[in-house]
């Protein structure tokens, strides 16, 4: 174990591996989703998607009893999914049940809320 390594596990500075996909923080999701061949989904309802998402989002509503058949006949899976909810939590879900399926998924960790927060652009379009 090197002591970069142990150093990280004292003191919880290594990133969390609770997750089966990438959360990131905002500049890193903006880098991410720069690249056009990365698909990006917006897992809010619809009503919170109208008062603004980031441009080229797609919806599709986590907390609808069809998210993952929709998800499965939209999204294609040799493309990465980059997705987020309002704060984080159903974006997690969401990238939960994608992985699951076989989808390489990176989400926004605190959500449209943190990108908004950070003077990134949105849109109502």
């Amino acid at each position: 174990m090197s002591v970069f390594s142990f150093l990280c596990s004292l003191f919880g500075c290594a990133q969390s591996t609770d997750y089966p996909f990438e959360s990131l923080g905002v500049d890193e999701f903006e880098k991410v989703i720069a690249d056009t061949a990365v698909v990006r989904l917006d897992v809010r309802r619809a009503d919170e998607y109208e008062e603004g998402h980031i441009a080229g989002t797609i919806l599709i509503d986590v907390t609808k009893d069809d998210f993952k058949e929709i998800a499965l006949q939209k999204l294609p899976k040799d493309k990465t999914i980059a997705l987020y909810c309002r704060g984080g939590n159903r974006s997690k879900k969401a990238a939960k049940i994608l992985t699951e399926e076989g989808y390489k998924v990176v989400e926004l960790s605190k959500g449209y809320m943190s990108w908004k927060s950070a003077g990134k652009p949105v849109t109502k379009e």
